[in-house]
């Protein structure tokens, strides 16, 4: 079940909304666990048995640890990593080693390993590392356990964040889990719903019109791709994966508002980033934050004795956020990428492209994330290389590519969308746009905003039979 789907809008939401808004404060939690729960079952019924036994088991190991003295919270806090992270390994990456292993011996000709290849479980990247965030701040005594169990379930599957974030960091988010009273009133509620919304729109509208076409493009061979064909690909999937994942972290964050949690913002105009340094501050942003503080801090960070122990923490950080985004050689290569641009923002591309002036930075830094997008986006590395080589020699296909004027009316859209806080003042606006409280004047006309969106976006929904979810490989 995905939150751009007419069973989610018209069926599952509204009966939870209204059930939970109708319990008692005390049952409250139990009522977003149960939903949780059924949200998770009705995509991988098998793998609840999993998550929750690793909730279970994660629950009394950091109880124990909390316990104890320092020596022995250390050994404790190993075991729940090890536990977490061995989880992670053997559901997301043994397909992974074993197709490795299997092709060196292919190689050598040797036999092949025989191996049942395993699913992945819906999500398992983004509750990872929450479980892992519980774990440290506990140990880093940021904050105490929970005492409940169903609230450490409820923070590690709540439904609104549990498939494609934002990653909520245990110590910003345990105070609401126990009592988010002064969050339930109407103002929240409104805020959430124009909220969720605007995410769903972004989804919808832009996201899935455009992705219709990147896959179509995607699927062209070497001899059929053409220079401005690639271009126009390449350009429409920056779009589409900006729009499809910030538009649900908005859902996330309207639908956490509108039971009273606030959750931290994603994304923050990240296409008129300056340098990719700046463009890892605004995309991404829970998942960045995540990095320094649990990986990139404890090797050392940027008090490190030499710059080549600071660049080889950056490097570290970025290959394992590559490879954190799906198990394929063309992830770790893409982290390498970004790794090495911010290195050389360190060394001297930050004050090369301050000189050269912000219009000129923005689309050098945008260009080299398109570039970076196409190692993220292909399904191979031959791929890869006819696809970057269509970008940049003459192969005029052209003529051959004939796209709706529904796909370029979102095309515009979505340059529109993601460039126009380039204007100064915009960024501002948009603070104010998402900030509480506001008057009934504002909330009137945003709800009559949210509900005609809402009932345009159910139209294309139930229109349309394309509404892709890119998360399943997270």
């Amino acid at each position: 079940m995905v939150f751009s789907s007419s069973l989610f809008l018209l069926y599952f939401f509204p009966i939870f909304l209204l059930v939970y808004y109708l319990v008692n404060t005390p049952w409250k939690n139990l009522v977003a666990l149960i939903a949780s729960i059924i949200f998770y079952m009705w995509g991988a019924p098998v793998f609840v048995f999993v998550v929750g036994a690793s909730i279970l088991a994660d629950f009394y190991i950091i109880r124990w640890m909390d316990q104890q003295n320092d020596d022995k919270r250390k050994r404790i806090l190993a075991l729940s990593v090890i536990l977490n992270v061995g989880l992670l390994v053997y559901f997301k990456y043994a397909n992974f080693l074993i197709d490795n292993v299997n092709d060196m011996l292919n190689a050598l000709g040797a036999e092949s390993v025989s191996w049942i290849k395993i699913a992945l479980p819906i999500g398992i990247s983004f509750f990872t590392f929450q479980k892992l965030s519980y774990s440290i701040d506990v140990y880093r005594k940021v904050h105490g356990p929970l005492k409940k169990l169903q609230d450490y379930a409820l923070y590690i599957i709540l439904f609104p964040q549990l498939i494609a974030g934002p990653i909520v960091r245990f110590h910003e988010i345990a105070d609401q889990i126990e009592d988010r009273q002064a969050n339930e009133n109407v103002d929240n509620r409104l805020i959430g719903f124009f909220r969720f919304v605007i995410g769903l729109a972004k989804k919808v509208l832009i996201a899935n019109t455009l992705g219709e076409q990147v896959d179509a493009i995607f699927a062209l061979s070497d001899g059929q791709l053409g220079t401005g064909v690639a271009w126009i690909g390449i350009i429409a999937y920056s779009f589409q994966i900006y729009f499809d994942f910030s538009g649900y972290s908005d859902m996330a964050i309207g639908m956490g508002r509108m039971i009273g949690f606030k959750f931290p913002e994603n994304f923050n105009n990240p296409y008129i980033s300056q340098n990719i340094t700046e463009f890892w501050r605004r995309w991404h942003m829970t998942l960045g934050r995540w990095m320094k503080d649990y990986l990139y801090i404890p090797l050392g960070g940027s008090r490190v004795n030499t710059k080549r122990r600071l660049y080889f923490n950056l490097w570290i950080v970025f290959l394992i956020s590559g490879l954190w985004h799906g198990s394929a050689w063309n992830f770790v290569v893409w982290g390498a990428y970004h790794g090495l641009f911010l290195v050389l923002d360190r060394i001297f591309l930050v004050r090369v492209l301050t000189r050269a002036g912000r219009i000129v930075s923005v689309l050098f830094t945008y260009l080299a994330t398109l570039v970076g997008w196409v190692l993220f986006r292909a399904e191979s590395f031959d791929q890869v290389r006819y696809y970057l080589k269509a970008m940049f020699s003459h192969q005029n296909h052209l003529a051959e590519y004939n796209p709706s004027s529904e796909f370029w009316f979102f095309m515009i859209a979505g340059v529109f969308f993601s460039f126009f806080a380039l204007r100064k003042g915009t960024e501002e606006w948009q603070n104010r746009l998402l900030s509480d409280p506001v008057s009934f004047k504002t909330h009137l006309w945003r709800s009559v905003l949210a509900v005609f969106l809402l009932l345009l976006s159910i139209a294309f929904i139930t229109s349309s039979g394309f509404n892709p979810f890119i998360y399943f490989r997270f």
